[in-house]
């Protein structure tokens, strides 16, 4: 049979956003690889993806419509195969009966970076939702507290081009495990460490980056904003703030000068649990090296004062004047750059949509246990699994067991989610649909287009939503637009357009030349061009206008700890990407069962071994775990790999059983790292695991 070879893109939530190729053989992608030819991730695809294929080509793939006969929260032996005709019509109906009986902000669609393909994920399914008045999702389970504080400071979510980091002679890689959340940005980094750049990690953690690192610095979780006021008291005390550019191109500076005056870096250093030497050595680098290049990671965003860290963070190259220098200044995410613009395909103007409440998709275990009012009683689920990722765990279980909650859910494999809902609709995969994406860690856009055959009776989520529409009743043309013409639409006010990337497949799309200093000048994407380090807007948020230190909340808490003495944090691994991966076998197997690490001094005053059975608590919850004994972490600080699946985790739950709904201070984002729990044994025999998921009926 003949192959042929075909360029995509990778839809996972990572900033690389990797240009990958398939060969097809009679419709079915048979191999996959990375493009040798894309400048930014150079052919190298992370070992997630280099098995994606096991994902696509799974026997455990859903491939038609299923509808619950049976009670919710048991799984698929609740349910029974439906034609695509009844299951439309069955949501079509439980939509319309909500409408009628409770309004249509009682619909609430529930979607995040299952995908992170604009037509796919970000575009119909809003719009549909929108057109009918229905609770709008405030999307803030990531990077919400991020995105707010880089609006904040610099106008939009926008730093130095990662490109250029090559030519820094400083690299702070501050809460950025580049190896597991952002690998093709490591070889550029290493390509300046061979150069001769000293490559600091800060983390509380040694993870793999870290390791390959020159130094080390393991923060207490929650300080890091403390840390950065006391590496700018250092520049500032060896005369190293460039003052020139600050008062060009920056608002605030004279009252951060003063709130530098309260944090020397003895104060600093106790803050956050760190050697006063380390914390000045660190400082006088910064102080002496220019260009200093700041690569900050989304991790450390996930407690009470996550706004004011990244803030702060993003505040020092700004006192240093490193924007100045090709390779210097900070950089979060760099999707501020691109222009494709969401919201104006979600809202077109020939479509107004009526007002509606917005709902934050972090508190769902609070909105439907009674904290939306009204009461949300019909939930549509696409692009993610909140059963597993949402915190509180136990309370969100429960508020999807509702009887009254009337759940449909668009997936690709059975999860979690998929055992309270009420209808289970069968979505393609990336290689199966057309698709736009545009990338948060580098800066250019890229199509996917569809070569392979879907699975069965599988749809794009696209046309699952025009079928629900039509089965409506809704005859506005813009929800029949195809995807085509979603893309098309995508990309007006780009410098590319549909046929040149259906040819080219990617293309820079952002403006910014590789190897430039885009702020060099100042020109931030502020109305008046300048960098705000104080932010009088914030005030009507009930945060600190000038860029500060807010602690966390129960990481901080010393009454707490009493009952909890351990602050839990839950970092990626290397091979789940969020719960997407966590049902495969070779993926599942490569990660092991859920393991605490804790370092050996409080193991030890616990009397616990490595490989020992644990049950890891606190008030909201608990679950189990094995110990991994070592000193990858620092005493009192324990971690545990995020978002394995419950109904696979011994005793059924999972790290989100304990983690709280609690908003950082901007953007109302989750805050998972901010958790104390207390660890304890168990006996071994839960911790077996409960297998593969079970097939779909």
């Amino acid at each position: 049979m003949a192959r042929t070879t075909h360029l995509g893109v990778c839809p996972l939530d990572c900033p690389d956003t990797c240009i990958w190729q398939l060969t097809v053989e009679d419709g079915r992608a048979v191999a996959i690889g990375g493009d040798r030819d894309h400048p930014f991730t150079r052919g190298a695809l992370c070992g997630k993806v280099n098995r994606y294929l096991d994902a696509v080509n799974g026997a455990d793939r859903l491939t038609v419509p299923l509808l619950r006969v049976g009670p919710k929260g048991v799984g698929p032996s609740s349910f029974r195969r439906a034609t695509w005709e009844e299951a439309i019509g069955r949501v079509a109906s439980g939509l319309r009966a909500t409408i009628d009986r409770d309004g249509p902000e009682a619909i609430l669609p529930y979607y995040f970076a299952g995908t992170m393909g604009h037509v796919q994920g970000w575009t119909m399914g809003p719009r549909l939702f929108a057109y009918l008045g229905a609770s709008r999702l405030d999307t803030t389970i990531c990077t919400a507290a991020a995105r707010a504080a880089m609006r904040s400071l610099y106008g939009a979510s926008v730093g130095f081009e990662p490109e250029s980091i090559v030519d820094a002679r400083l690299i702070v890689l501050w809460g950025a495990n580049l190896l597991s959340a952002n690998l093709h940005q490591w070889p550029f980094v290493a390509q300046a460490q061979a150069r001769g750049a000293h490559v600091v990690a800060i983390d509380p953690l040694r993870t793999d980056t870290a390791a390959r690192c020159d130094e080390h610095i393991a923060p207490l979780p929650g300080t890091d904003a403390a840390l950065a006021l006391g590496l700018m008291r250092h520049v500032l005390d060896a005369g190293a703030a460039d003052r020139a550019w600050l008062q060009a191109h920056t608002v605030g500076w004279p009252e951060l000068e003063t709130r530098l005056a309260e944090w020397p870096v003895a104060r600093a250093a106790a803050e956050c649990g760190l050697d006063v030497d380390v914390v000045r050595r660190l400082g006088e680098r910064i102080a002496t090296t220019r260009p200093t290049a700041v690569r900050i990671g989304l991790g450390l965003q996930r407690h009470a004062g996550a706004g004011q860290a990244i803030r702060t963070i993003c505040a020092l190259p700004l006192v240093t004047g490193d924007f100045r220098y090709t390779g210097g200044g900070a950089l979060c995410m760099t999707s501020g750059h691109h222009l494709v613009d969401e919201d104006a395909v979600v809202w077109p103007d020939d479509m107004p949509a009526p007002p509606a409440r917005s709902i934050n998709m972090s508190r769902l275990a609070a909105a439907l246990t009674g904290e939306a009012d009204p009461a949300i009683t019909s939930l549509v689920v696409f692009n993610t699994n909140p059963a597993a990722t949402v915190p509180d765990q136990t309370r969100a279980h429960q508020g999807l067991r509702r009887e009254d909650l009337f759940t449909t859910v668009l997936e690709q494999r059975w999860t979690d989610t998929c055992d309270y809902a009420d209808v289970v609709l069968p979505a393609t995969m990336q290689p199966e649909h057309l698709d736009l994406h545009s990338s948060y860690g580098h800066h250019y856009t890229a199509l996917n287009l569809p070569v392979v055959r879907a699975p069965g009776q599988a749809l794009p989520n696209t046309e699952i939503f025009r079928r629900i529409a039509a089965a409506m009743g809704l005859d506005h043309p813009r929800l029949r637009d195809t995807d085509e013409d979603l893309a098309r639409q995508l990309l007006r006010g780009t410098p590319v357009s549909f046929e040149e990337l259906r040819e080219s497949t990617y293309a820079r799309t952002t403006g910014v030349a590789v190897g430039s200093a885009p702020y060099a000048a100042g020109g931030f994407p502020t109305p008046d061009g300048r960098a705000r380090l104080l932010d009088p807007r914030l005030e009507d948020h009930g945060v600190d206008p000038l860029v500060g230190y807010t602690p966390p909340v129960e990481a901080a808490d010393r009454h707490l700890a009493e009952r909890f003495p351990l602050v839990l944090i839950a970092p990626a691994g290397r091979y789940f990407m969020n719960s997407t991966f966590a049902s495969l076998p070779w993926h599942a197997g490569r990660m092991g069962p859920p393991r605490v690490h804790l370092h050996p001094d409080d193991a030890a005053a616990r009397g616990l071994v490595d490989g020992g059975a644990v049950r890891v608590h606190n008030d909201r919850g608990s679950f189990l775990a094995a110990v991994a004994v070592d000193e990858a972490t620092r005493p009192g600080l324990a971690f545990t790999y995020k978002t394995y699946w419950a109904r696979l985790s011994p005793g059924r739950t999972s790290v989100n059983a304990v983690t709280a709904v609690r908003d950082t201070d901007l953007g109302g984002g989750p805050t998972f790292h901010d958790t104390r729990v207390q660890v304890e044994p168990v006996p071994a025999e839960p911790l077996n695991f409960d297998g593969p998921v079970p097939a779909a009926p």
